[in-house]
């Protein structure tokens, strides 16, 4: 089976949730639409986030998202200068940088920003007959490769995306709560209004960002050949 799940910010004990419900199996896949890190609740912990993905490495693909791209380019800036003018830097936006150097040594940390630096901006494969893209704001067709600020951000054509999708494709993203989706006329939420899965009419855009990292939010989980919808018990 191939399970999908939405941006987790920060949040262990949602992704646990989601870990347990799903019990990976040896022939599954799980795959992450990115922003891994920041924010993150009461109770952010980068760092076992990735321990816990970590630990499922050889069935489980990262996708890169916004968030992870800026913790790794913090990263590299910070461990480019010297002592003196770190101090003058100013302090990473999120908490995740704090928090990892609270419990992981400096190469830890930079390795942490090799593998984000080399994450996937897209993933391509096909499920029982279907073509499906993977990616965390905006997917594109596979033989047009976009700006990277185009997989990460979106962009002024995500409104378009969400409605058309990507002609011959299923497309998961991540990226927008689907809180803020403003085109409910225009598409579906698969189980509770403003807080699960929502899908577009045609069925090619399954957006899975359903607020984790936020107080109120879940993390969401779709596995692909069944359609069944998993969601974190736990909250912030």
């Amino acid at each position: 089976m191939h399970f999908v799940v939405g941006d987790i910010h920060n949040e262990v004990k949602k992704l646990k949730s989601i870990l347990k419900q799903i019990n990976l199996g040896a022939n599954d896949e799980l795959i992450v639409l990115g922003d891994i890190f920041d924010r993150g609740g009461a109770s952010p912990d980068p760092v076992e986030v990735y321990f816990n993905l970590s630990g499922i490495q050889d069935r489980c693909t990262w996708i890169r998202g916004n968030h992870d791209q800026w913790l790794a380019d913090y990263i590299d800036e910070y461990y480019s200068k010297s002592e003196r003018r770190r101090s003058k830097m100013q302090p990473y936006s999120y908490n995740t940088f704090d928090l990892m150097r609270e419990r992981l040594t400096d190469v830890d940390i930079q390795n942490i920003s090799d593998l984000i630096h080399n994450l996937p901006l897209q993933k391509e494969i096909e499920i029982e007959g279907k073509k499906c893209l993977f990616a965390h704001a905006m997917t594109s067709h596979p033989n047009v490769i976009k700006k990277r600020s185009h997989y990460l951000m979106g962009g002024c054509l995500i409104d378009e995306f969400y409605k058309d999708g990507v002609d011959g494709y299923i497309s998961f993203v991540g990226h927008t709560p689907t809180g803020n989706v403003i085109w409910t006329d225009q598409g579906l939420y698969l189980d509770d209004d403003l807080k699960s899965i929502w899908k577009n009419e045609k069925e090619n855009v399954f957006l899975l960002d359903c607020g984790s990292g936020f107080g109120n939010g879940r993390l969401a989980c779709l596995c692909i050949e069944t359609g069944q919808r998993f969601y974190s018990e736990e909250q912030s």
